[in-house]
């Protein structure tokens, strides 16, 4: 499928890079990655949208990918939500917010923050505001271990390997370099390290707790959550509070997935998002 490039401004400006599939004139569907991630980690789903009438559009969040790092050092919840917005705006029509991890945190507050509607649904994949403090652990304890960079990509590929023992093993170095630049001779995640400066993490900190509480109550449009049944981020407990908080929540557990379902399970991934498009949001937008 055709991917057009585009750039957007973010708050106060920020440059955020992204890729654009599919219809022009479709409804937009906006795909926000998690932290240490990029845009690329949407391919194959956002095909299968675009190929539905959809407009999918990816965006590398601030400070990830081909998108400008932060000047003041800003990886702050609401910046990220903040950057949410402007792209949505930008974009002409609320666009469905499909958000994992740090995506799915920004989707949140984005929408619920706003006193207008800047969606037209939600896309939760593996984040909810209770989540498992062991878990998001594990996430930064991987992201902190290649900080100082990898001699060489099979390196890098290991490092991957050892976070998602679930999948089969496979090394693109192609792909690699989607979510990997080189200098002087080491490869480095294509990312800002000072996104783990912050103290922020999916487990909200106490001075955010109670802005995350109003954004959750505040929270009218359709939703989703799809939950990796090998998550170690996400527990029961997460899933029945936000169930809790939001009329006509629907869950999909997807088996075979850990946290990363859209690397995990592609397929089953993709079909939960088109069922959810074609069922609840279609009929509303008259797509």
């Amino acid at each position: 499928m055709d991917v057009e490039q585009i750039q957007f401004a973010g708050f106060e400006g920020l440059r955020l890079a992204g890729d654009s599939r599919g219809d022009p004139e479709g409804w937009p569907v906006l795909f926000l990655h998690g932290g240490g991630q990029t845009r690329h980690a949407w391919g194959a789903t956002a095909d299968a949208v675009a190929t539905r009438g959809w407009r999918a559009v990816t965006i590398d969040l601030r400070g990830h990918g081909d998108s400008e790092w932060a000047a003041n050092g800003d990886y702050s919840f609401t910046a990220y939500g903040a950057d949410v917005i402007s792209v949505a705006d930008q974009l002409g029509r609320p666009p469905v917010l499909v958000g994992a991890s740090l995506g799915g945190m920004a989707a949140m507050l984005a929408e619920g923050t706003s006193d207008r509607t800047v969606s037209s649904g939600l896309v939760l994949v593996d984040i909810a505001p209770k989540s498992n403090p062991e878990g998001i652990q594990r996430i930064r304890d991987f992201m902190q271990s290649g900080i100082e960079g990898f001699d060489t990509l099979e390196e890098a590929a290991a490092a991957i390997a050892a976070y998602t023992p679930q999948r089969t093993r496979r090394f693109n170095p192609e792909g690699l370099k989607k979510v990997l630049r080189e200098r002087d001779g080491r490869w480095y995640w294509h990312w800002d390290p000072r996104v783990l400066d912050s103290s922020r993490t999916e487990v909200v900190a106490a001075r955010y707790r109670e802005l995350l509480e109003a954004a959750i109550n505040n929270i009218a449009v359709p939703t989703m959550l799809v939950r990796g049944l090998l998550s170690d981020v996400v527990s029961d407990e997460g899933v029945n509070d936000l169930a809790s908080r939001i009329p006509g929540l629907v869950v999909v557990e997807v088996p075979g997935a850990a946290h990363m379902i859209a690397g995990d399970q592609n397929d089953a991934f993709s079909h939960a998002v088109i069922t959810f498009l074609d069922e609840r949001i279609r009929p509303v937008v008259g797509q």
